[in-house]
């Protein structure tokens, strides 16, 4: 089935022009991109397969090409849509954060590492390096590492620092576990990595750690 054989007030994109993409629900917006459904099953059930495989619109976001690859009826074209969408949303984050002080957004910087980091099934450390006037230079992932831990080298994030000529960084990392909350030891590092940078007059202005649809900033919290 495809979307012209759904009724006209139950088409998706017909609901869009009318009503604005704000009016759609996730399994809308899916059908609006994927067109057309399967052999028996319509473009919204399939929409609606893809989003539950995933884990909802999150997973969705950060699925790999293997995990979509699993979905019945989600050939190579439909797959390659949906990646060349999640790439835009990030460029787009990417794009204002490199046009603007970070610190205009806090809400921009936490969707663009969630994002980036938020559904990953082991760890990454990754540091957003700024220039003078907080705008975003280059987002690295500096250290992988595996479900529970990873080592991260504060000689190499210095040393990229200079590299790049960087005033300034944010940190991340993400918890596949999916919560949140920073740990001791992630304090420790914390406090460590700026330790370093403040020898290259390198500052920290912030350590986000990037849970499953959360993150919490060291800033916020008053911990840097």
């Amino acid at each position: 089935m495809v979307l012209k054989d759904i009724p006209a007030d139950a088409r998706p994109r017909e609901k869009l022009l009318a009503q604005g993409a704000a009016a759609l629900a996730d399994v809308e917006l899916i059908a609006l991109l994927l067109r057309t459904g399967a052999a028996g099953v319509s473009v919204l059930q399939l929409a609606e397969t893809l989003l539950a495989s995933c884990g909802g619109l999150a997973g969705l976001l950060h699925a790999g090409p293997a995990q979509l690859a699993r979905v019945k009826g989600l050939g190579p074209a439909k797959r390659a849509e949906l990646a060349a969408v999640v790439e835009l949303a990030r460029r787009s984050l990417a794009e204002q954060m490199s046009a603007a002080p970070v610190f205009d957004s806090p809400a921009r910087v936490k969707d663009y590492l969630r994002l980036q980091l938020g559904e990953r099934d082991h760890e990454v450390f990754a540091v957003m390096f700024l220039d003078a006037q907080s705008r975003l230079v280059k987002l690295e992932e500096m250290f992988r590492g595996t479900l529970t831990q990873t080592s991260v080298y504060p000689r190499e994030i210095v040393k990229r620092a200079l590299d790049l000529q960087a005033a300034a960084v944010i940190l991340a990392h993400n918890h596949p576990s999916g919560a949140a909350e920073p740990s001791r030891a992630d304090e420790y590092l914390t406090q460590t990595l700026k330790n370093a940078l403040q020898l290259i007059d390198v500052r920290v202005l912030d350590h986000l750690v990037v849970g499953r649809g959360a993150s919490v900033s060291f800033a916020e919290r008053g911990l840097l």
